[in-house]
């Protein structure tokens, strides 16, 4: 079982820039992804990123303004997402998520996750 603690959420104006961080202890080779659930709505899948950081998969509704990435250090993994040019329909509480496959694919589906961390709330004013 994998760790995963979140952070870096806030309160930003539209068209500002927040980056988040997902520490994933001990070390994973899976795919790692980042979601979001807003009040009301189902959780939805943001970005994803393979084990060594070669591949990266976003949403439309994101595509070109968020980036993910991540430090694949001896014991932990670092993934960030860097958000740029937010919207107040970004707000949400995003969760970083391991993939339960080692295939080095990548999944839009949360069950296709099995660790996730408690999330961390991002809003976004107009």
């Amino acid at each position: 079982q994998v760790q995963l603690v979140e952070s870096g959420g806030g309160l930003v104006q539209a068209g500002g820039s927040l980056r988040l961080s997902c520490a994933a202890s001990p070390r994973t080779f899976n795919t790692m992804g980042w979601f979001r659930q807003a009040p009301g709505k189902e959780r939805e899948f943001v970005a994803a990123i393979t084990w060594n950081g070669g591949n990266t998969y976003y949403a439309d509704s994101v595509k070109g303004r968020f980036t993910i990435s991540r430090d694949n250090a001896k014991n932990t993994v670092t993934v960030y997402l860097q958000m740029n040019g937010l919207k107040p329909e970004d707000t949400a509480v995003y969760a970083c998520a391991r993939r339960r496959f080692l295939d080095g694919g990548y999944s839009t589906v949360p069950n296709d996750y099995d660790s996730w961390g408690q999330g961390t709330q991002v809003t976004v004013s107009s």
